[in-house]
């Protein structure tokens, strides 16, 4: 009975998830992006990071090369910026120097990540066709890449 409780708490949770994916938030250039607009068609990965997080600047020439990699596939990647004011300076030159190919959208109160109740730098998640959440990951060190990868493909193969 337990079990079955906990799951359904699971299941609602994730069912909550799903709809908070319907963002809209302003991109580098200051136009607003919608989630809708900018999903992949088949998954897609939301970066979120900040320009102070040195795990976050590991990450995203890694997240590149997999954007290049599988975004024929239907995989698209959106890089979601949560510096506040004091830092918001930062970000656009620190994209151009990084040379992030994907979109980049900022929230700079952190909204987004916080409606979907995420509160680490960098947290990925990668979201299905619909907008569902099929897996969350939290951080970034040498060889979660390949972990990442294995997600993607485990979820192109369903």
């Amino acid at each position: 009975m337990r079990l079955a409780f906990i799951t359904l708490l699971i299941a609602i949770s994730f069912t909550g998830w799903a709809q908070e994916l319907n963002f809209s938030l302003r991109d580098l250039e200051n136009r607003e992006r919608t989630f809708a607009g900018l999903k992949g068609e088949n998954l897609t990965i939301i970066d979120f990071w900040a320009t102070w997080c040195r795990p976050c600047l590991r990450a995203i020439p890694e997240l590149n090369a997999i954007y290049d990699h599988y975004r024929d596939r239907g995989v698209n990647v959106i890089g979601i910026n949560c510096d506040g004011p004091r830092s918001a300076s930062k970000v656009i030159p620190l994209s151009r120097s990084l040379q992030i190919s994907y979109p980049v959208l900022r929230d700079m109160d952190a909204s987004v990540m916080k409606r979907l109740n995420l509160s680490a730098f960098p947290t990925l998640v990668l979201a299905g066709s619909n907008g569902e959440i099929l897996w969350i990951h939290e951080g970034f060190v040498a060889g979660d890449e390949e972990v990442i990868k294995e997600q993607i493909e485990k979820h192109l193969a369903r």
